[in-house]
């Protein structure tokens, strides 16, 4: 009866510590269910944009560029980079507003000027590119002269922004000479850009104008010529961008538009 008693205690002892080992493992188990997950991490904003991209060809295209053969439905706004500085943040900031993004093709010596316009302008998404250094024509210039025009622009861009940018643009002109096409892919630029709509900004006649010229030319692949530096334009811009909408065109860059 004792050895039957103790085997009986030693068995119920045994159950006893199997079942506080088991409740114990349950608890634990529920506490790691019942443990709040990791809060995730809240999405990020995009990186702030690095250095303006160095050139880069595009194949298909001819070497100067008038619009898109995409075919999608997008437009490019590129400014030609010179002219009051408040002006130019407005036009910017209008664009940005809208969701819109614009290429830039800055003078040299604007930027010698207002050299926090070259990251302002990076850092908003937009393309900048070259519109030679102190805005002479430069399809007039001696080969020499029309390669400093280039390369002098080139030169503040990458100093400022570390590349050179995408596009080139000749300054007075919508084309390029086939002298300046050379001289230009020689400094880097395996394309000039031009353009197929001139908003005509640049004569002042009045925001309601740029707007009809814009909204009458711009077709999906259409690159626009518009200026920093015209009050017009700035006033024109949330018109032209409700018109390009209100047709399903996008206004993106002039790198998105040719990709």
């Amino acid at each position: 009866m004792t050895e039957r008693a103790d085997g009986t205690d030693r068995r119920g002892a045994l159950r006893a510590a199997v079942g506080l080992a088991a409740a114990a493992a349950t608890a634990t188990g529920c506490a790691r269910t019942a443990s709040p997950r990791p809060t995730p991490e809240p999405s990020r904003p995009p990186a702030t944009p690095g250095p303006a991209p160095g050139p880069r060809g595009f194949p298909g295209l001819p070497v100067q560029i008038a619009h898109s053969p995409r075919g999608r439905p997008e437009v490019a706004l590129t400014f030609h980079g010179q002219g009051d500085l408040r002006t130019a943040r407005a036009a910017l900031a209008e664009a940005e507003r809208a969701g819109a993004r614009v290429t830039v093709l800055a003078v040299g010596s604007w930027l010698d000027a207002h050299p926090r316009m070259a990251r302002r302008i990076l850092d908003g998404g937009h393309d900048l590119g070259n519109h030679t250094l102190n805005h002479r024509d430069v399809n007039a210039l001696p080969e020499r002269a029309a390669y400093q025009e280039i390369t002098g622009c080139a030169d503040r861009l990458r100093r400022l922004t570390g590349g050179i940018g995408n596009w080139f643009r000749p300054s007075r002109a919508q084309r390029a000479s086939p002298l300046v096409a050379r001289l230009a892919r020689r400094a880097g630029y395996p394309h000039v850009l031009s353009y197929d709509v001139d908003s005509l900004d640049f004569t002042s006649p009045g925001a309601a104008a740029v707007t009809r010229t814009v909204a009458e030319g711009a077709r999906a692949g259409s690159v626009v010529s518009l200026h920093f530096g015209y009050a017009d334009t700035v006033a024109a811009l949330p018109a032209v961008l409700d018109e390009l909408h209100r047709r399903g065109l996008r206004a993106v860059t002039t790198t998105e538009l040719l990709t």
